[in-house]
């Protein structure tokens, strides 16, 4: 039984709260958070203890560490929970800096601490599937990538400030995706951002609008597709081009029912946000991560694949700036 310290209980720490209790080979023990009635009543819900984050990674009973802090904080938190010799389970990105996660990789490897990052889309059972039937080789060589990715709606300003912007916040998923689908990382980005959703997000130095086009050492593409808003729901899509064939992953909808008239052909909407959405990967994440951490093996997000989609946003992050293709320093 992994016994597993929270940190940050906030949305994503309450979504994995509930997969911590609620997997057969894990246990919620102890949650802390900045705001310490958040901590105290998601404790509650699960019969945990509320402690301070210092008291969590100083608890020699406790087994692993789960970081679902603010992003300005990842950073310490793993280097100060490998030192402490807990296993790691941290949310994307792994900083907002590729400097100050390069860092962290360094202190953090030699404690030989496991560290996976929170890549949670990986484990999506459409994505996971259509990976499986890519690496069969049913489609030959992978060509061409596109993956779409648009939110219902903005976040607040307040949290675009503080968020490292659209590439390192919110695109991040797809560069890692594209990462996991493509096998290898790219060589180059190009990218163009606009603000037109929310003029005050512009004002606030962010894009809520961007494609990214990614090449390859051998020529392959990717292209990316982000916008902050999309009025009838949460647009998640991925199509792989190959050799042999097409590979296509589509949105998960809010029912199956399909109405057939004179007047036309009507479904239902995407979901509505990703928690809805991506409730099962998340599930299939934590349970991957207790196996890989009771079992001893490599765990199937590292570090290195989170620095990797980091450089690939800052790359981004600055040929939307200038305009021009950037290529990539990993």
């Amino acid at each position: 039984m992994l016994k597993v310290g929270l940190l940050g209980a906030g949305r994503i720490g309450q979504v994995h709260a509930v997969n911590v209790a609620g997997n057969a080979r894990s246990t919620l023990v102890a949650v802390s958070d900045v705001y310490t009635p958040a901590a105290e009543k998601l404790a509650a819900q699960f019969d945990a203890q509320s402690r301070s984050s210092e008291e969590i990674l100083n608890d020699p009973d406790i087994d692993a560490v789960l970081i679902a802090t603010s992003t300005d904080t990842h950073s310490g938190l793993i280097e100060a929970a490998t030192a402490a010799g807990k296993t790691v389970l941290c949310e994307k990105p792994v900083d907002l800096s590729l400097e100050r996660a390069k860092a962290c990789l360094a202190v953090a490897s030699k404690t030989g601490n496991p560290v996976m990052i929170g890549f949670n889309r990986r484990f999506d059972p459409s994505f996971a599937a259509l990976k499986a039937s890519s690496l069969n080789g049913e489609i030959g060589k992978s060509e061409l990538l596109s993956l779409t990715s648009f939110d219902p709606a903005p976040p607040p300003v307040s949290y675009v400030k503080v968020s490292g912007g659209l590439f390192r916040d919110m695109m991040i998923h797809d560069f890692d995706m594209a990462n996991f689908l493509m096998g290898e990382r790219p060589v180059a980005v190009r990218a163009v951002g606009s603000s037109i959703v929310d003029p005050e997000i512009g004002e606030a130095g962010d894009v809520d609008t961007a494609v990214v086009t990614m090449t390859y050492e051998d020529g392959r593409i990717a292209v990316i597709k982000n916008s902050r808003r999309a009025v009838y729901g949460y647009d998640q899509r991925i199509e792989l081009l190959g050799a042999e064939g097409l590979l296509q992953a589509q949105n998960m909808l809010e029912n199956t029912v399909v109405k057939s008239t004179v007047a036309g052909v009507i479904s239902a909407k995407p979901t509505h946000f990703f928690l809805e959405r991506y409730m099962p990967a998340y599930a299939a994440e934590w349970e991957a991560f207790v196996s890989a951490a009771i079992e001893g093996t490599e765990m199937p997000v590292t570090l290195e694949d989170g620095i990797a989609a980091l450089a690939m946003a800052e790359a981004a992050t600055e040929s939307a700036r200038t305009g021009q293709a950037v290529t990539i320093a990993y």
